[in-house]
């Protein structure tokens, strides 16, 4: 770059600084009282826009006042019925005629306006946040303080089912982008005075909201402070996601692996909450953070809790052997073709160099190249419209994979394991989780490859050290099974009975440990006394 350039750079960056700052220190001052200075230093502040409106009439016919709106964020009904109408035409049981400018603002908030959430405000920055999230704003000559009414009206989508963790018996209402929305799902499902909800802005250009949730006299405060400590010291242009935040917050950045969970459904986030954690919900996703996380939420689902523990034990078990399949298998095959091929029986050991008998690539090197190929066929799928995702699964499972055997280019069992491998991933309830299982295959896959058994035995323990080593805001990510806890391993592998689960997690240092009361398994089975039974006399029957 030449000097003169370098200096126009240079003098360019300057001038928006400069502009910038005198910005900043334009909304730092109160209004005016001057109707024509207020309207002026809004419009200063707000540029240039077409959907901005400011409609001007007057107050009880006598005070002159403005209006500023952003027309396509606005309930226009609200503003006419509820605002307009009472301005002009006045309260009857008070002489409007004869109101002193003193006592105009105490006139207007007690009694005038029926909007019930309109307040007063002189700050030229908050005025301008307020109108820029959709609210009204009323000016009036002679006030030093202008008047600010929520009037927000955006189109948003309905409540439906989850898309992304759907469940046979369960609650059906999920998430969507309106904060508002998302913590009246959950207020409705935790009717308490104990629910607390903190709200705080984030974002120097979309001064998002963020509201934290927690249960108060559940929730260690620490949590929750570090929860706060972590958000406020985010300095970004925008928040257009939850994703954003849990890529600031996050205890390790560099790990495969999720350290905070996100869920889309309302009956998870409040069990989480109930537990003692914390949720944490952005103005404009439908996706909650929940903080601390363990390793053992990522397997976990919400029918889990709503079915019969002997059933959903069973089926939890069946996912963990998903998840090891989805990451160790295929290293296994590798290694056992490739080096210990006399761990496999005879029988199946002929059957297997008989149908690898043309392919001309090692065996790294054809589970690479056809898990790759699944990958990008698995990519290809979610990006494409739904009505063209199904048709090229079905194709890309059925006839590819048909064809690469027919042309020698791959085995059949390497084809199979590289199915069982997907099936696995896809039964992980965790899409982030499946998705570092996903990774870290290929690594393994590579040590197999190069060392064996032995490469597998060394890949696996550099991973079980690597969670073992991380924390997710301060719990061990291994918990309840490192440190170990006899309580809390009664959901771990499997689930124990509700009324076994007495107490929360011990990891989360809850205020109020216990979850259940002192009612005993014996006085809930009402079914062991035998109300109606054939062999009792019938003067006895329900007595």
């Amino acid at each position: 770059m030449s000097y003169s350039k370098w200096m126009g750079s240079q003098k360019s960056d300057n001038n928006h600084a400069a502009t910038d700052a005198n910005k900043n220190q334009e909304q730092e001052r109160p209004i005016s009282s001057s109707l024509r200075e207020t309207t002026d230093s809004i419009r200063k502040l707000l540029g240039d826009n077409d959907d901005f409106n400011t409609h001007e009439f007057h107050v009880f016919g006598q005070f002159q006042a403005m209006m500023y709106y952003f027309t396509d964020m606005t309930d226009h009904t609200i503003i006419n019925n509820t605002i307009l109408k009472p301005l002009k035409y006045g309260p009857r049981h008070i002489d409007v005629e004869n109101i002193p400018i003193s006592q105009l603002k105490d006139t207007l908030i007690n009694d005038t306006l029926y909007h019930s959430e309109g307040y007063a405000e002189s700050s030229l920055s908050i005025i301008t946040d307020s109108i820029l999230r959709g609210q009204t704003v009323i000016a009036i000559e002679g006030l030093p303080e202008a008047f600010i009414f929520d009037t927000r009206k955006i189109s948003h989508r309905s409540i439906e089912q989850p898309a992304t963790e759907q469940v046979i018996r369960g609650s059906r209402e999920g998430f969507i982008e309106s904060l508002s929305t998302n913590i009246s799902l959950l207020r409705y499902r935790m009717q308490t005075t104990d629910f607390r909800v903190k709200s705080m802005e984030i974002g120097a250009r979309t001064k998002s909201k963020v509201a934290i949730c927690f249960m108060e006299g559940v929730t260690n405060p620490g949590i929750v402070e570090e929860v706060k400590k972590r958000l406020s010291a985010i300095e970004i242009d925008a928040i257009l996601d939850s994703g954003y935040l849990e890529q600031f917050i996050e205890d390790n950045h560099w790990s495969p692996f999720p350290q905070i969970q996100y869920t889309e459904r309302p009956d998870k986030v409040v069990a989480n909450i109930l537990e003692g954690r914390v949720a944490i919900l952005v103005d404009g996703s439908p996706l909650a953070l929940i903080v601390p996380t363990v390793f053992s939420q990522f397997y976990q689902t919400a029918e889990d809790y709503t079915e019969r523990f002997l059933l959903m034990s069973g089926i939890r078990l069946s996912r963990l052997v998903a998840l090891v399949f989805s990451l160790v298998f295929p290293s296994l095959y590798v290694a056992i073709i490739s080096f210990n091929p006399e761990l496999i029986p005879t029988e199946f050991a002929v059957a297997v160099a008989g149908g690898r008998a043309g392919v001309p690539f090692p065996a790294v090197v054809e589970v690479l190249v056809i898990e790759i190929s699944m990958e990008v066929l698995r990519e290809a799928t979610i990006r494409l419209p739904q009505q063209v995702g199904g048709a090229l699964s079905i194709v890309g499972v059925l006839v590819i994979g048909q064809a690469a055997v027919a042309a020698g280019f791959a085995s059949p069992i390497t084809v199979v394991i590289i199915a069982l491998t997907t099936i696995g991933s896809f039964a992980t309830p965790a899409y982030n989780a499946a998705l570092a299982l996903r990774i870290l295959r290929f690594p393994l896959i590579i040590l197999a490859g190069t060392f064996g058994l032995y490469g597998v035995m060394v890949g696996l323990i550099l991973v079980t050290n690597h969670l073992l080593s991380l924390r997710s805001f301060g719990v061990p990510y291994l918990s309840p099974f490192v440190p170990g806890n006899f309580q809390g391993m009664r959901d771990l592998l499997t689930r124990a009975p509700l009324w076994k689960m007495r107490n929360r997690p011990s990891f989360l240092y809850t205020l109020d440990q216990s979850r259940l009361g002192d009612t005993k398994k014996d006085q809930v089975n009402h079914a062991s006394e035998d109300i109606i039974s054939p062999v009792q006399p019938d003067g006895e029957k329900g007595q």
